[in-house]
Formats: C-alpha cells, structure tokens, sequence
C-alpha cells in the first residue's frame, strides 16, 4: 500500500569512489529512507566504496569479471550473491559495467541506475562531456529504473541542473553530483513505501498514504 514504511533490503553495485552509497547510508541513518544495505558489491577489489561499508559494518562482496569464463557467468555468480543476501532492491551506483540480461531478468523492476544527465539525452559513460559538448543550457541527474539497454529504462526521478557560463567537465559534474545525493535517496524512498508504478515507459508516483 502507499505510504508503508517497511525496511526493504538493499544491494549497493559500485564500482569507485562511493559517494552515492555515502549518500544512501547517510539518508538511511537520518530515518528518511526506510531501507537497510545487506550488500555493496563491487567488480573492483580496489574501489573505495567497499572501505566505505566496512567503516558501516555493511558486508561486502567482490566479484571480478576477470575471473569468469564470459560474462554470462559472471552475471551468474552476481546474481546468487544478490539472492544470498536476500536483497529486495538493487541500486547500480557508479558501477561501470552495463547489467547484464541475467541480472536484470532476475531483478526486474527492482534494479535502478544513476546517470548524470536529463535523460533520454545523452546517454552512456560521458553524460556531463556530452551536455557541455552539445551547448547544452540545463543538464541534471536521472534514476531510472534498469532494462536491457543502455540507460534506456523507465524515468523515477530526476532533478535539473543549470549549467553555468564557464562551467567545465569537472564543475558541472560537481554540482551534478550534490543533486545525485538528493535524487537517489528519494527514489528509493519511493520504492521502499510502494508508490512507483510503472505503465509502459513511465512510472507513476502515488501520493503519500496517511
């Protein structure tokens, strides 16, 4: 029903830095996000995300795709983790891997992705260089939910960002990511209380229960 506030369990796939997940956690420890982290998984045993949830005590997992035959089994083995530790939504957060179809088969409708521009423009691994590239006025953040394209999946969320006279690559991308940290939180938030709906390409948001 919409407005429940039940803890779903969630998996975190990142593969640098962290800050979403930093984001996430911190949203989930200021009671605003109705969510606990079972997992971060990262196919890079070297990103700092994974320090990030041990500083949490949130269990980690590393699986390389370097040491699977192909990436059908790879996906495989990403999957059985997912399943282990039970996860009720999986959030892609700068993991750098397109999902597989065996991930997003075994989770549809329950994986969201980050992208760093407004989509359906500029799609893919360089949203920000794009937008600038392009003269673009307004960039912005999407999360969206995960089908087997390339950030093609149905809209949840999205804010716009102005983009500045003078701005560069890194400036926007900064500003972007402080946008990131709200959007994400939220879009979660919105799946935990059971108010998305998806119809064909959209998703409905329903109002707030009582």
């Amino acid at each position: 029903m919409p407005g429940k506030r039940e803890v779903i369990k969630l998996a975190v796939l990142a593969s640098g830095s962290g800050t979403n997940l930093e984001a996430i956690a911190q949203s989930i420890d200021d009671g605003e996000v109705p969510a606990r982290i079972a997992l971060v998984l990262s196919d890079n045993p070297e990103a700092f995300a994974l320090e990030r949830a041990r500083r949490r005590d949130i269990p980690t997992r590393v699986i390389r795709l370097s040491d699977f035959p192909d990436r059908p089994s790879y996906d495989r083995a990403v999957v059985a983790a997912l399943q282990e530790a039970g996860v009720d939504l999986v959030a892609l957060a700068g993991y750098m891997l397109l999902a597989g179809p065996e991930l997003v088969r075994a989770f549809s409708g329950r994986i969201m992705n980050i992208h760093p521009a407004l989509l359906p423009s500029f799609p893919g691994t360089h949203g920000v260089r794009d937008a600038l590239g392009h003269g673009a006025r307004v960039s912005g953040v999407t999360v969206h939910f995960v089908d087997e394209g390339l950030d093609t999946g149905p809209i949840i969320v999205q804010e716009a960002v102005p983009v500045e006279e003078g701005d560069n690559e890194e400036s926007l991308h900064n500003r972007i990511h402080q946008a990131e940290y709200r959007a994400y939180p939220l879009a979660i938030r919105l799946f935990a209380e059971g108010r998305l709906v998806v119809e064909g390409r959209r998703v409905r948001v329903l109002p707030e229960g009582p």
